[in-house]
């Protein structure tokens, strides 16, 4: 059973905002209260994206970043360290497969 998009989109639009909320409120550097809302962002995402593609066969261009089946931690290895988000494995875009929608 799939749930609504819109319904989805309002789950993601709320942990979004839950982070927010628990990142200017931050307790230290492992703050727990930040960490889950970090994962309910993850979470809503994934969920939005299932009733998005159930509903339309659409996808976003997004991707969560350190998804590759492990336990769903994330460590440095997963960005490069410049402070863009981006991986160290990133060839600068000129993959056109990585920039267009996802085909399963």
């Amino acid at each position: 059973m799939s749930i609504d998009p819109r319904t989805a989109l309002s789950a993601l639009t709320t942990a979004l905002e839950e982070h927010l909320v628990a990142a200017s409120a931050r307790r230290g550097e492992e703050d727990p209260i930040v960490e889950a809302t970090f994962l309910g962002i993850i979470d809503a995402f994934e969920a939005y994206e299932e009733a998005l593609f159930d509903a339309f066969d659409e996808v976003t261009p997004l991707v969560i970043y350190g998804d590759d089946g492990d336990d769903g931690e994330f460590d440095d290895e997963d960005f490069d360290g410049d402070g863009d988000g981006t991986s160290d494995n990133s060839d600068n875009g000129s993959d056109s497969a990585q920039n267009g929608p996802i085909s399963d």
